[in-house]
C-alpha cells in the first residue's frame, strides 16, 4: 500500500486549529436553548446503539454540504434559521472535518471537541430511541 501524503489525524489537527471547539460541559448547559441547534452527524446505527442528545437534529455526514446549501435540491430549512449550530460525532474527528468544510462554504458553525464519547460520563442527558 502506498504511503499517504496526509493522515486522517493530521487532517483533524489542521481542521481543529481553524474552527471553534465547544467543551462538553459548555454544550451540556446549552441543551434546550432555542437559539442553539445541536447537529448529530453520526450514522443512524450509532444513534440507535448509544442514544443521542435530546433535541439534537440528525444530519448524516454524507449529506451535510447539500443540506446546508440553499441552492441545493436537498436543502433543509433548519439550516437557514438564524441560530448557533454545533455539530458532533462520536469522538470529534468527523465533526472537526465537517465544520472546517462548512466554514469553507461560508456557514458559521462549531463542533463538540470530544464528541458524544464522553457526553454521558460528563453528565450530558441522553435520549434512547424507542
Amino acid at each position: 500500500m502506498a504511503k499517504l501524503k496526509t493522515t486522517a489525524a493530521e487532517m483533524v489537527a489542521k481542521a481543529r486549529s481553524g474552527i471553534r471547539e465547544i467543551e462538553t460541559p459548555d454544550l451540556i448547559e446549552m441543551v434546550g436553548d432555542e437559539n442553539v441547534v445541536i447537529v448529530d452527524i453520526r450514522d443512524v446505527r450509532e444513534r440507535q446503539r448509544g442514544g443521542f442528545i435530546p433535541g439534537s437534529f440528525h444530519a448524516p455526514r454524507g449529506m451535510i454540504e447539500f443540506w446546508i446549501d440553499p441552492a441545493s435540491p436537498y436543502f433543509k430549512p433548519i439550516f437557514g434559521e438564524d441560530k448557533k449550530f454545533i455539530f458532533h460525532c462520536a469522538s470529534g474527528w468527523r465533526s472537526a472535518l465537517t465544520v472546517q468544510t462548512l466554514q469553507n462554504m461560508g456557514f458559521d458553525a462549531a463542533h463538540l471537541r470530544e464528541g458524544f464519547s464522553t457526553w454521558q460520563a460528563q453528565g450530558g442527558p441522553v435520549e434512547k430511541p424507542e
